[in-house]
Formats: C-alpha cells, structure tokens, sequence
C-alpha cells in the first residue's frame, strides 16, 4: 500500500519524502523490522523508539513516524506527528482496510467482570450459532488463532491485524476487554465499536492514572467514542455510581442492568448453590430463567451485562439463556479446585480491594465452616490498595495467610508489610512462599471449609525479581491436595 493511502485521516504536523513510497509492513519494534516496513518511534515510560531508528532503518524500515522533527540525513519519507500512538492506531487501520467496520464488535470495559463478561457474551453468540473472536486477558482466540495474551489489549497494529483475519474467515462477531490502558495509550483509537459495555469502577491502576476521576475518564471515551462515532448501545451497570455520568453521554442508547428496580435487565429472584446459580432476570424481551455454574452475585452482574448484549444483538430470549448455561467457568474466576477433599477451594484473579472484597462476601455466602483465605500484592503496582487489601482480609475472614503475589523488583517482605498494616487484631499469619502459603491453607481447611487463593487467577506465572516462573496456583493446589490427602470424604 503507499504510504499517501496509510495517511488518510491523520493529521500529521509535517511529511516529507516520497509520500508514492510502498508499505508493506507495520512495527513499533526495530528487533521486528522486515524490509519495507514503516517505523513507529514510540516514545515510552522506559525506552524511546527514536533511539532505535538507525537499526529499524537498517533492517529495511523505508519510512519513520515520529514526534521529532526531521532528520535531514534520513533519506526517507518522515511522519511528524504529535502524538506517535494516535498516528500508528490510525495508519495501522488503514493499512488492514479497517476491518472492524465490518464486524459487530463488542467492547468491555470496567475495574472488575471484564473477562466473564467477554466469555458469556462469546457462550451466548456461539450458541445462536455465530463465531466470535475473543480479545482479553487471558488469551486472544479466533480463526486459526489461539495464544496467551500478554496484556489485556493488544497494541493498534496487533489487533487491526487479528481483526482483518476475522473477517477474512467471514466470522463477523468480535468481543474484547478493553482496559483504561488501552484506552489511554490510544490502542483502540481507530475501533468502530458496535456496542460498548461498562461493568463497574473501583480502586485499581492509580499508579498509572493518578487518581480515580483520570482513572474513570480514559472509561469514559470509550462510550464518547474516541474518533467520535459513539457505540450504537451502552450497556451500563445502574448499581455502579457512575452510571449517571455515562447514561448522559445518549440516554437514547443505553440499555442498564443491575440490581436496581429500575434496570432494564435484573434479576427478580436467584438462589445460590453448590454447584450452580439459577436466576430470574426481567429483560426487555421477557422474563428470562438462567441456569449457570458461575456462582456469586458479581456474576449476577455479569450475566446481566451479557444478557444486555443479546438483547442489543436482538438475539432471542432462549438462545442467550442456553449460551449463559453452555459456559461451565471462566478460568481463573471462582474457578473450584477438586480433588476428592471435604472442603471447598476456590481460585480468584481478585487483585483489588473492591473485588476481594466481593469475592470473600460471596464465598462466606455459600461456607458453613470457616473461611480461609491466601492473598498478597503485586510489585510495582498500585501501592495504596495494599492495606485496604489487609483490612478486607482481616475483616471478611476467618482466617487470612498473606503470602507474595508477584513481586516484581520489589522486596516481598516489604510488600507484605505494606499489607499488614490494615491487620491490626486480625487472625492471620506470614508466609511469602506462596505455594507453602497454599499448603498452610489446605492443610488447616476442615470439612465445611472454604479456601479462597486469591490474586493470580488465570496466570500460570510468577514473577520474582527480573524472572518469571512457572506458577499456577489450581495446580499447585491440586498438586498439595494430592499430596497431602487432607479432608478426603
């Protein structure tokens, strides 16, 4: 494609250089640089891509996008632009022929229910027989792709190329996590979102964002519509505070769900078991009963939010009924753990205060015995929720075991610290190995018991100092309950 046709829609502050010059690649790499590729010099919180020009250049980059002024020795096409992420989202969308133009896509954004909600939304279109790619977290899976995620939103380049496989497979559903990151570092700039979802807003990212209001505003534009072309529906969370604020964006388009007696979408009665949740939920389209494994009342919010995106798909009622039931769990999420014991234990990816918080109330809910629980914090992450994260702990259980999440290039013990001060008086006790952690748990739960390892989810990984191990907390307690063959029925 020329480099002229990759162009439209960007205001660029000066080009020069053969603007008829062939692209036939995009990086933001220069260790990924193949010949004919255009170079974004991204400037980053670590590293500045300027810096790497002379090699993108030298692997056979035949153009630069740059917010430096031209380099008159560069002989080639040079992009001045303000802001270097905005630029690549919008030439990387004209580079693929802006695919999403011709998808559904679903975008989810909130604190806390963005992967369930992406994974009933994806049961609930699988089940009305209409394949949808997922983009989140855990993993992006669609048409002859399927691998772990790195971070929750790929980068512009990344995803508009995922995106043009999509529809090249003549699959024409997409859904996708959208975090406050993603948003704010222009990711999804240039994203035609069909329908837009909001699940809730707490304490999380301040060392990113600064402050809650910053925090909520980058949420925000994506229902603004960042290129200003607002989704065609919003589904918003009426329990959640901010609810007000995004429903004022269009009122016309926006469809609620939520406890409230108001909502568009809520359950009317729902009853908690074992093994399932069966819930009532008053909808647009009629009363609609649904049977699923995912338990807790957050997930009633996040049932809510997907059955929203059915409605705003004009799916029928008994098609997202069957796909919400058809999804046995999400991993990492309440995910149980059996192996024969008498006691339940449950993996969660809590790693907030509000979520943790929720977490244990849920599982206090469904245990006749004592409630245990392993958490800790992550390195180089948002430090102020650490003894909230303490408080909850002591506050919401029986028994709290504060263990190292994922230390980073912080010293664990002072991590661990940082939490212990919103334990004053509680039951509690130190262990950073986080697997003898887990086993002290296990082997201290009775029949009747709940063990809740909170923090790591989904990851299988741990990350001590500059290294990452394998780590993955459902198997390193399946493994100890092997092992230890404790509270067997």
């Amino acid at each position: 494609m020329r480099l002229i046709e990759l162009l439209s829609g960007l205001n660029a502050r000066r080009v020069t250089g053969d603007l008829d010059t062939e692209i036939l690649g995009l990086s933001y790499d220069s260790r990924q640089v193949t010949a004919g590729d255009l170079f974004f010099a991204i400037r980053g919180t670590r590293q500045d891509g300027n810096r790497f020009m002379p090699k993108a250049i030298a692997k056979g980059a035949v153009a630069v996008v740059s917010a430096l002024d031209p380099v008159t020795s560069v002989a080639m096409p040079w992009i001045q632009v303000d802001d270097e992420r905005k630029a690549m989202a919008v030439i990387a969308a004209n580079f693929y022929g802006r695919p999403t133009g011709r998808l559904h896509l679903i975008g989810v954004t909130g604190t806390n229910g963005k992967t369930t909600t992406t994974y009933l939304v994806e049961a609930i279109l699988k089940a009305a027989g209409k394949p949808a790619a997922v983009f989140g977290t855990i993993e992006y899976r669609g048409p002859g792709f399927d691998f772990a995620a790195e971070r929750t939103t790929p980068e512009a380049p990344d995803l508009e190329k995922l995106f043009r496989t999509v529809v090249d497979a003549g699959w024409q559903h997409a859904v996708m996590e959208v975090s406050s990151h993603a948003i704010e570092m222009q990711r999804v700039r240039a994203l035609q979102f069909e329908i837009a979802v909001f699940t809730n807003l707490s304490r999380d990212h301040l060392d990113f964002h600064g402050n809650m209001e910053s925090y909520f505003r980058a949420k925000r534009r994506l229902f603004e519509g960042s290129d200003g072309a607002k989704p065609r529906v919003m589904v918003l969370n009426a329990d959640d505070p901010r609810y007000e604020n995004l429903r004022s964006i269009d009122p016309k388009r926006v469809i609620s769900y939520g406890m409230q007696v108001a909502a568009d979408i809520r359950p009317i009665r729902h009853q908690f078991g074992w093994e399932a949740t069966n819930a009532m939920f008053r909808t647009p389209i009629g009363d609609l009963e649904v049977r699923t494994p995912l338990m807790g009342k957050a997930n009633l919010f996040n049932v809510g939010a997907a059955i929203g995106v059915g409605v705003a798909l004009d799916l029928p009622a008994s098609v997202i009924a069957h796909g919400i039931e058809e999804l046995r769990c999400v991993p990492g999420r309440f995910e149980p753990v059996r192996a024969g014991q008498s006691f339940r234990v449950i993996v969660d990816y809590a790693h907030t205060d509000d979520a943790l918080e929720k977490v244990l109330k849920y599982a206090r809910e469904i245990t006749t015995g004592r409630l245990i629980v392993v958490f800790g914090c992550g390195g180089e992450r948002d430090r102020t929720k650490r003894p909230l994260m303490g408080e909850i702990a002591a506050r919401e259980s029986d028994y709290a075991i504060v263990t190292s999440d994922n230390p980073r290039n912080e010293d664990p013990g002072a991590i661990i610290s940082e939490i212990e001060q919103g334990m004053k008086g509680a039951n509690y006790r130190v262990e950073s190995d986080r697997r003898e952690a887990i086993r002290t748990a296990l082997l201290e739960a009775k029949e009747g018991d709940t063990v809740l390892i909170a923090g790591k989810g989904h990851e299988t990984y741990q990350t001590i100092g500059s290294t990452t191990y394998p780590f993955d907390d459902r198997v390193v307690a399946r493994e100890l309950l092997h092992e230890l063959n404790v509270g067997r029925n």
